[in-house]
């Protein structure tokens, strides 16, 4: 089992930025593969980023290339989520994810989420 804790959302004005960060615990000793999806509400949860293992591979999604970055601190367990140039649209709340590869994060099939946590973008 692999549990996984979001912190870093908040009320942010349009242009501004936040820092997510999801802490892995649990069989860490394997190695994950690990993601964000986000929820508007009313809307599917949708991709925004994935990061290998090593953090060799990053995918982002069109919507948020160039404004966000994922990446990883394995010492930590940690996976970030830097978001700039925050747009009213990014309001959701975002999930952490883990799967033993990143082909099955970007699915949305992985085995492993968070609870989420809220990022909200004011006009």
């Amino acid at each position: 089992q692999v549990q996984l804790v979001e912190s870093g959302g908040g009320l942010v004005q349009a242009g501004g930025s936040l820092r997510l960060s999801c802490a892995a615990s649990g069989r860490t000793d394997s190695t994950y593969s690990m993601g964000w999806f986000r929820q508007a509400p009313g809307k599917e949860r949708e991709f925004v980023a994935a990061i290998s293992t090593s953090g060799a591979i990053t995918k982002h999604a069109d919507s948020v290339k160039g404004r966000f970055t994922v990446s990883r601190d394995n010492a930590k367990n940690t996976v970030y989520l830097q978001m700039n140039s925050l747009k009213p649209e990014d309001t959701a709340i975002y999930y952490c994810a883990a799967a033993t590869s990143i082909r099955t994060i970007i699915a949305g099939t992985s085995q492993y989420w968070g609870q989420g946590t809220q990022v909200t973008v004011s006009s």
